[in-house]
């Protein structure tokens, strides 16, 4: 949200997800202590770390869906009695 609505301040950010303030603002302080956004006099803003970051974590999700997929069962195998 923070990358497509930059600068962002928890009110809006609470507004448009319907989080409560509070947990807005403990999830913003999270990213904020892993660099991946700094606050501004306008609100949360990317930094130079996040677009890595995301790429990696899409990269990841990917690789995930496809080992998921390549384990799904498209048919059971009857049971003979």
């Amino acid at each position: 949200m923070v990358i497509e609505s930059e600068p962002i301040g928890i009110v809006k950010m609470s507004d448009e997800t319907g989080y409560p303030h509070h947990k807005v603002r403990y999830s913003l302080r999270v990213l904020e202590e892993e660099n991946l956004i700094e606050p501004s006099s306008q609100g949360a803003i990317t930094t130079e770390d996040t677009t890595e970051f995301v790429d990696d974590l899409d990269s990841k999700i990917d690789h995930t869906v496809d080992k998921l997929r390549g384990m799904r069962l498209d048919e059971t195998p009857e049971i003979e009695s």
